[in-house]
């Protein structure tokens, strides 16, 4: 069995992460901490985890977890991770970062939109795990920049055809829809019950800090720059996201050219499900999962492409696909732990 710890386990993401690998059939789950949770047990803070998980939090010591954890998960917000992960890195440890601290190839981009990187020497070394498009890399890989959960849903749609040279690069429009967990467990007014419930808002339009993080992968795959209009909205309801994105066929082209674009890039591939042609994505199905669900309208009239995508954003938006990460580092099953059975209602 591979020892796994995580840090940070007690936030949405890391409680997903321990949810998914306490059922994981290759690892075992050695160590968890939480600065808040300390010396509590995990089941007491989810009590949905009461007879399933019996390990207590600890104080993060980079000492303790480098003892008892071959592969690391790091699940804290951005900034925290860079100051040990070059520690994990040094002494072994394979590591799967949850924050943006080593999503991005450019310093400088990533120092623009988030805070001086004291770790950036590593970014060079860093996979962005975008599990169905990097994947021969991640296989080398001994750190990975875990996507972020609205990028996940604007680039699995988008890079086939961008890589096909289907799409127009400079005018493409992301509209994302979001579950309230995206914004962590931390409690705040506008996370507020009474702010969000029978609410319906967009925030940070044209200024999210995902934005640089689509626009480094989409220029990287498409050979040139791209830039996206990207919008994100909250919506009240717990979890998922669902991306609308817009955008101009380069020609014309037919359903049946998007579909096999989308097929043949996808084949193969155990967590893409493209919906047939009289459905689109909804969240409701994959709740709980690790799918990401795509679907597109061609709206011949206007000339313009519609690419939908669904995805729960704890899972493949952070904790799931972060597994997925694991196993294809550690040549697993790439499905191991991560065959949820959707919910049907």
């Amino acid at each position: 069995m591979i020892r796994v710890g995580v840090i940070g386990a007690t936030g949405y993401a890391g409680a997903e992460l321990v949810r998914i690998l306490c059922g994981h059939p290759d690892i075992e789950l050695t160590v968890i901490t939480s600065r808040q949770y300390a010396g509590v047990k995990f089941d007491t803070i989810y009590p949905s985890m009461r007879g399933v998980v019996n390990l207590i939090c600890e104080e993060l010591s980079v000492d303790t977890v480098c003892d008892k954890a071959d592969v690391v998960f790091t699940a804290l917000p951005h900034r925290l991770p860079m100051k040990f992960v070059p520690e994990l890195i040094i002494r072994g440890k394979k590591v799967i970062d949850l924050s943006a601290d080593f999503r991005f190839k450019d310093l400088a981009t990533y120092e623009s939109f988030y805070q001086p990187h004291t770790a950036g020497d590593l970014l060079e070394k860093s996979v962005y795990g975008l599990c169905e498009v990097y994947f021969d890399t991640i296989k080398n890989a001994v750190l990975i920049g875990s996507p972020g959960c609205y990028p996940t849903g604007v680039l699995l749609p988008l890079v086939p055809l961008l890589k096909s040279k289907l799409i127009d690069i400079n005018n493409i429009i992301a509209d994302s829809k979001s579950g309230v967990s995206g914004a962590g467990r931390g409690v705040s007014l506008t996370t507020h019950f009474c702010e969000v419930n029978e609410s319906f808002k967009a925030y940070k339009v044209a200024e999210h800090r995902h934005n640089p993080e689509m626009e480094e992968v989409l220029s990287r795959e498409a050979g040139s720059p791209v830039k996206i209009s990207f919008v994100p909205h909250l919506v009240p309801m717990t979890r998922g996201i669902l991306t609308t994105i817009y955008a101009n066929p380069v020609k014309k082209i037919n359903p049946e050219e998007i579909q096999n674009c989308l097929a043949s890039f996808y084949s193969g591939c155990p967590f893409i499900r493209i919906c047939p042609d009289n459905r689109l994505p909804d969240v409701l199905h994959v709740r709980g999962t690790n799918y990401c669900d795509l679907g597109f309208k061609l709206d011949e009239r206007n000339n313009r492409l519609i690419l939908i995508s669904a995805i729960d954003n704890l899972v493949k938006g952070a904790a799931g696909q972060a597994v997925q990460n694991m196993n294809i580092m550690l040549g697993l099953d790439e499905t191991a732990g991560l065959m949820m059975v959707p919910f049907s209602i």
